[in-house]
């Protein structure tokens, strides 16, 4: 009898209340910072103070959502809360239908410091709200623009390469591949001018093997490159061995089972 009791004694209850805040911080940055924002919010006092008065928190704003979300919560009016909450402290940003120009000029001023910006599915992004963040984000070594349509790639590639020193990963997106939209030789030149790339991805863009030599001759530091659905691209032996001294490649017709969107 006593054995049983021992094996099926109540543990006893905690007060998640009580918790000391570096633990709570640890909780609460494995969170998405919308459901921070929407839950941890209302748990208790002490967890809301938190979530309001440690920037450190917001030093990684991750806001990932979909079009079911974007259509219920004004994610982009999220984003400027968590951005306001990081005190000036936020290094990246990381948002998924939560970004317009309005934002991207917001955080320039709140994050001088950013290092890294992924925006995706961001319509209200354009080119020109692009370049007037990025040339007050020198110190910028991250960059990715997946399927934000009013961003046009020729203007992409000239801002890029512009105001990003500092640049090693850069990735560009689409949803689906054109053959008749062909990277033309001043854009490709906009990509090799960006020589401390370490890692690219330029996913269903129209590049013809002239435009990848160019980009490959002139970024000797890339460790990996991602092509899955440039379908110009012909794999003749010229391309394999320019290709070889890269550590990973993804080629245009490898599997996408690990892309984050549905390709078509």
């Amino acid at each position: 009898m006593l054995s049983y009791r021992r094996r099926h004694r109540r543990k006893p209850w905690r007060n998640w209340a009580d918790l000391p805040t570096d633990p709570l911080l640890e909780i609460l940055g494995r969170l998405d910072h919308i459901d921070v924002l929407m839950s941890a919010d209302l748990v208790c006092r002490s967890w809301r103070q938190a979530t309001r008065d440690e920037p450190s928190l917001w030093r990684r704003i991750t806001m990932r959502g979909d079009k079911e979300i974007a259509a219920k919560l004004n994610l982009c009016a999220m984003a400027f809360e968590a951005v306001r909450r990081s005190e000036g402290q936020c290094e990246a940003f990381c948002g998924e239908y939560a970004g317009d120009d309005g934002l991207l000029l917001f955080l320039v001023k709140q994050a001088p410091c950013l290092k890294s910006l992924r925006l995706r599915s961001c319509d209200g992004i354009t080119s020109e709200g692009l370049r007037d963040a990025l040339k007050d984000l020198p110190l910028l070594e991250e960059l990715e623009l997946s399927l934000c349509y009013h961003v046009y790639d020729g203007h992409v590639y000239k801002i890029v390469a512009n105001a990003c020193p500092q640049l090693e990963h850069f990735r560009l997106s689409k949803l689906r591949f054109h053959y008749k939209n062909r990277m033309v030789d001043s854009e490709a030149q906009r990509i090799a001018s960006m020589r401390g790339l370490r890692s690219l991805q330029l996913f269903s863009i129209a590049l013809t093997n002239e435009v990848l030599a160019t980009i490959l001759d002139s970024c000797p530091k890339l460790e990996s490159l991602d092509i899955r659905h440039c379908f110009n691209i012909k794999l003749d032996q010229v391309m394999l061995t320019k290709c070889a001294r890269i550590k990973t490649v993804r080629l245009p017709g490898d599997p996408t089972d690990d892309y984050d969107f549905e390709a078509t």
